[in-house]
């Protein structure tokens, strides 16, 4: 295919040029011509087959969370456009890079075939996906189609990270081209990102390092993990605790600063806010029964904040929680404003005796770690969540393990003892998202020997998108699946029985319309149904282990992926 006989073989090397690994994609005839040209092209990306458009956003989210770099996924015109936009639109909230390419037209009516090419085609198809995209582009000649291409992985890849959207005219990428090929891309130099200003971090730390009660809150700092070890550093100079909202992992879930979980963030006299979006529920200041309440800490604490802030503020989407108000904002790269905190608190001499503070953390913290085990430990005749995850975590260790995106109702971050920084890609986003989201994960880490991808996944979550099972299994990706089955919208039940309690009202009927039961879905033979080994349905705790066992062995042993169907306390 060298040199390029048509703007799709064009496109095609561009994307291979550009290090695109793999393309994501459920078939479509808007970009029938990409597809003839990606499965005739020695050096083209891999493709990865879905059955949905939001999983081939969803698998290319997950691995771009993980290795930092876009990952393509392709949609049909306008229709699969609108199929992938809850994809699209959870990328854009969690900083993932992702290329979508999509199918349009074709744009000359001309060249339209009839009803079927009108009823598919938008006359501004990228206003879909314009309010929660970085970028958007469509080009309308072969000319263009390079550059745009290039301007589209690079804008991904800057900081903060995000899906950019290029419509690729169907009728552009049948034509032919000169036969000259393409000239090697012109942007794939990054800048670097921007540097929060430098006065404003060392009066950051000068006040970080006099204060008695120090707390660090860390969001998508964790992106990067060159900043996992001077991140530790300065928590231990400045003796302060840590919370890890789970955006991104970023901090030792054992290492005794860690103070997630606890409330003594409301204790802090001073807290440093490392790239957070959402200052309220992440950090434990608030919770969904504190709507319209400002987060708020101790009187008189000084509140500091590196990180992107309003730079990325959408008009369209309100993504970052309630205001806050800091005493310091820094603007730019949190990611790289840790080692230049680390080297003027390394230089400070003055810093006051933290030894009652480190005292109060230590005993609230290890008071609640004991009563996270006390209750992982507790089981009877049924399966609750905490002793699923408990288990989980004794069977994996030991491998080199990752956890993709579900945490088993947060279990998963109390109870395992994430290291180094790959433990964890970031918690779980929305509904319908997490079964796409692990398979980019385990994608990303699918060549890595004896690596164990592990997902704790809803039951009402896979029932959006069940085809990813399929993906798996066709493409061999070794995931191992551990359903978290309690048969109903859990989360949706709590607020249900709100209601109710609020109301006055029977709480035996909140249950109404929350249930996945009567028929229940037995997952293990949905799975089997689609080639992935399946083990289940587990309902008594004696028949979990062996089941778990048997599952690691396909994932790592075979690099193939295995499911457990396990039915958990409501």
């Amino acid at each position: 295919m060298t040199p390029p006989e048509y703007t799709s073989d064009l496109i095609v090397d561009r994307l291979a040029d550009l290090g695109v690994e793999y393309v994501a994609m459920n078939p479509g005839a808007s970009f029938r011509g990409v597809h003839d040209s990606l499965v005739n092209h020695a050096d083209a990306p891999v493709m990865i087959e879905t059955l949905h458009e939001k999983v081939a956003v969803g698998i290319a989210h997950g691995y771009g969370k993980v290795t930092g770099t876009p990952m393509a996924a392709f949609t049909h015109d306008l229709v699969g456009l609108l199929h992938a936009t809850l994809g699209v639109y959870y990328a854009f909230v969690d900083r993932a890079p992702v290329l979508v390419l999509g199918g349009a037209g074709p744009m000359d009516q001309a060249k339209r075939r009839p009803w079927i090419d009108w009823i598919h085609t938008a006359n501004s198809q990228n206003e879909a996906v314009r309010p929660y995209t970085k970028w958007d582009e469509h080009p309308y000649s072969v000319a263009a189609v390079p550059d745009a291409l290039d301007r589209a992985h690079r804008i991904a890849s800057m900081h903060p990270q995000g899906p950019v959207y290029l419509a690729l005219d169907a009728g552009i990428q049948e034509e032919q081209v000169d036969g000259n090929g393409a000239e090697p891309p012109s942007l794939t130099t990054l800048p670097v990102p921007p540097a929060p200003d430098a006065s404003a971090l060392v009066e950051i730390a000068t006040r970080m390092v006099a204060a008695e009660r120090p707390v660090i809150v860390c969001g998508y700092v964790g992106r990067d993990e060159r900043t996992w070890a001077p991140l530790v550093e300065l928590a231990e100079l400045l003796g302060a605790g840590v919370v890890d909202s789970g955006m991104r992992l970023s901090f030792p879930s054992r290492h005794p600063l860690n103070i997630t979980g606890t409330d003594l963030i409301g204790e802090s006299d001073a807290v440093l806010l490392l790239d957070i979006k959402d200052l309220g529920a992440h950090t434990g200041l608030l919770d969904k029964d504190s709507p319209g309440v400002p987060p708020r800490l101790a009187p008189g604490a000084f509140l500091f904040d590196v990180g992107f802030g309003d730079s990325e503020m959408s008009s369209w989407a309100s993504h970052h929680g309630a205001l806050y108000r800091p005493d310091i904002q820094a603007l730019g790269d949190a990611a790289g404003a840790v080692p230049v905190l680390l080297d003027r608190v390394r230089r400070a001499i003055d810093a006051p005796d933290r030894a009652l503070w480190t005292a109060r953390m230590g005993s609230v913290v290890d008071a609640t770690r004991r009563r996270w085990k006390d209750t992982a430990s507790s089981v009877g005749d049924t399966i609750p969540t905490p002793w699923l995850v408990d288990r989980v975590g004794a069977a994996i260790r030991g491998h080199d393990w990752v956890l993709t995106a579900g945490t088993g109702g947060g279990w998963a971050t109390r109870l395992w003892d994430m290291d180094v920084p790959r433990r964890h890609a970031g918690r779980s986003l929305g509904t319908a998202t997490q079964i796409g989201i692990s398979l980019g994960v385990a994608l990303a880490h699918r060549h890595v020997e004896g690596r164990l991808v592990v997902d704790l996944q809803p039951d009402g979550d896979l029932l959006y998108d069940p085809g990813a099972l399929w993906t798996a299994a066709h493409h061999r990706i070794p995931l191992l699946v551990v359903m978290v089955n309690n048969r109903l919208y859990g989360n949706d039940l709590g607020h249900q029985r709100h209601m109710a309690d609020v109301r006055g009202r029977p709480s035996e009927r909140a249950s109404i319309g929350i249930t996945i039961d009567e028929p229940s879905v037995d997952f293990a033979a949905l799975a089997r149904s689609m080639g992935v080994e399946s083990f289940g349905p587990i309902v008594r705790p004696a028949d979990l282990d062996a089941a778990i066992a048997g599952a690691i062995d396909v994932v790592v042993g075979q690099r193939r992926p295995a499911l457990v169907d396990v039915v958990v306390e409501g």
